[in-house]
């Protein structure tokens, strides 16, 4: 009896080379590059993740900005780090508004500033006479405004310079002027002093220009240089303004400091109006003392006259020889008593005669000349207001109410006010204090969207790059991966071979069950219960194997087309 053929064995579990082997070379290239691209995006995304990104702070620096700029960020311990050659710093990306705004409240940039390099880089060939000036000009400009940002109190400035076109007439020809606009550090402000030498700066870098026709105007637009006389009107000089500005801020300060501490920071207004005389006066005055007593007064100067007039009987009529003889000479001393006079004839001439005595003393006269000269800036007259706002109260519910303030209050703030500012009943103060509620402005929220919200925005930015990294590695993880991984989870089918033994019989059976185009028997078929054809397929090999000659009998009917006995 021949031997039984042996069922081929069905591989339930195949092993990972066996579905490798399965595969075809398409399939095998897919899964190669799908699993060489979830490796690679693994890879980037975790050195992305772990590294900042990074944004251009500033670009196109010049190298006095970009030095003082690094040396900023060092001191803010920012990490920075270069781009284009040097042309840019990088900052992380959370830290560039902070730390632009940061670098601005500095003065930083400064910007670039050109001046006499523009001669050189120009191209001279082709180039107008108009152009060449024009370049001259702002080289000229750029010079002036490197000059004027190298004080210690200007932060930028900025020249303009009017250069007209000379021509040959002389009496036509126009004088140049000059702008100057400087902006000034935080705390900073020009003296009397620095203001003239910017002017005199400008007025001598440009032939025939004179240092009046030169303006300096700071940052909010206050002309700082003293303008022409014609053009003075009723302003007054500014250096006078600035004393008024500066007298009111001082007196406004003293009222908010001592009222402050009493009702609130933000429960007191106040506004404070100096009027000064800046006139220069001058007045001369002549005093004198009333008359005193001669033993009181000095006597300056004193002239005494005596004279006489002789009555004797001496000849009358014509005269003759004898009358018009000359007097004889004076004996009386120098220092003696008077002597008697004596005519020509040697009578006594005070015999019978008339005496007159005349005596005039002049006294000194007392005189004082007094000289004043007024002062410039003396307050002429102070007015202050002062508005308080009413209290607030809050009851124990922590319910909140304002009330104004009491008569007696009210006074305590008025004299405090008066005695804060010196106030002078002769010269005119006014003080005026008012108690009334302060209107506070109620801001609306503007409702913008979740998605246009500034955090929404650096949320979507920080989670982009991860977010888009996951989604490109399932992609090629479903596309690529998952088709060949799927393939390779089939079971193998199995291959039936040739029994050695059996006959004719057994080779009809083995070319049953070895039909390539047949897929074998899924894994899950194996465990269930046999089909009715598994059945009668089985008890057929059974009659085979029990009685191979009726088999083979019956067979060979089949095949000769005979009827079975």
């Amino acid at each position: 009896m021949p031997a039984a053929i042996a069922l081929p064995a069905i591989s339930v579990n195949p092993s990972i080379s066996q579905r490798l082997a399965a595969l075809d070379q398409g399939q095998k290239l897919r899964l190669a590059v799908g699993i060489v691209l979830f490796v690679v995006i693994g890879v980037v995304g975790l050195v992305m993740g772990r590294q900042a990104e990074w944004r251009v702070l500033y670009a196109n620096l010049a190298e006095k900005d970009g030095g003082a700029i690094v040396a900023q960020l060092t001191t803010m311990n920012v990490p920075y780090k270069y781009a284009d050659g040097g042309g840019a710093i990088l900052v992380p990306a959370d830290k560039v508004y902070d730390t632009r705004l940061k670098l601005a409240s500095q003065g930083l940039p400064k910007g670039t500033v050109t001046g006499y390099e523009l001669m050189d880089t120009a191209s001279r060939f082709g180039m107008t006479q108009f152009q060449e000036r024009l370049t001259f000009q702002r080289g000229l400009e750029g010079e002036l405004t490197r000059s004027i940002q190298a004080l210690a109190s200007v932060a930028s400035a900025r020249v303009h310079l009017a250069l007209p076109n000379q021509n040959g007439f002389f009496r036509e020809q126009q004088k140049p002027s000059a702008s100057v606009v400087v902006g000034m550090n935080a705390g900073r402000s020009l003296d009397r002093g620095q203001l003239a030498g910017i002017i005199h700066l400008v007025s001598s870098s440009v032939p025939e220009m004179d240092p009046k026709s030169v303006s300096v105007l700071d940052d909010t637009g206050k002309l700082l240089s003293t303008p022409p006389e014609g053009d003075m009107g009723m302003g007054g000089d500014a250096q006078q303004l600035q004393h008024v500005q500066q007298l009111e801020q001082l007196y406004t300060k003293r009222i908010l400091d001592i009222l402050e501490p009493v009702v609130g920071r933000q429960n007191v207004r106040a506004q404070v109006t100096a009027e000064l005389d800046f006139s220069q006066t001058e007045s001369t005055s002549e005093l004198f003392t009333p008359n005193q007593t001669p033993d009181a007064t000095a006597i300056r100067s004193q002239q005494l006259m005596e004279s006489t007039t002789a009555n004797s009987g001496l000849a009358t009529g014509v005269p003759g020889a004898v009358t018009n003889q000359p007097p004889g000479p004076t004996e009386a001393p120098i220092n003696g008593a008077a002597q008697t006079p004596v005519a020509a004839n040697g009578v006594n001439a005070t015999v019978g005669g008339v005496g007159r005595k005349e005596s005039i003393i002049n006294y000194e006269v007392d005189k004082t000349v007094r000289v004043v000269r007024g002062s410039t800036g003396m307050v002429k007259r102070i007015s202050a207001a002062v508005v308080l706002n009413h209290q607030t109260n809050t009851d124990a519910k922590g319910k909140t109410t304002t009330v104004p303030l009491t008569d007696e209050q009210l006074a305590k703030m008025t004299t405090l006010v008066r005695e804060t500012i010196g106030f002078s009943q002769e010269r005119g103060d006014s003080v005026n204090v008012v108690n009334a509620p302060f209107t506070t402005e109620k801001v609306t929220p503007v409702d913008v969207p979740v998605w246009q919200q500034p955090e929404m925005l650096d949320l979507a930015r920080s989670i982009a790059w991860p977010v888009g990294t996951l989604l490109f590695g399932a992609l090629v993880l479903l596309g690529a991966i998952r088709p060949a991984l799927k393939v390779m989870a089939q079971p193998v089918p199995a291959r039936a071979g040739y029994a050695t033994a059996g006959g004719a019989l057994d080779a009809i059976e083995s070319d049953e069950l070895a039909r390539p185009l047949l897929a074998g028997p899924s894994v899950s078929s194996l465990s269930m219960e046999p089909s009715p054809s598994d059945l009668a397929l089985e008890e057929a090999r059974k009659l085979t194997r029990d009685n191979p000659a009726a088999v083979a009998n019956i067979v060979k009917t089949w095949i000769s087309g005979e009827a079975s006995a």
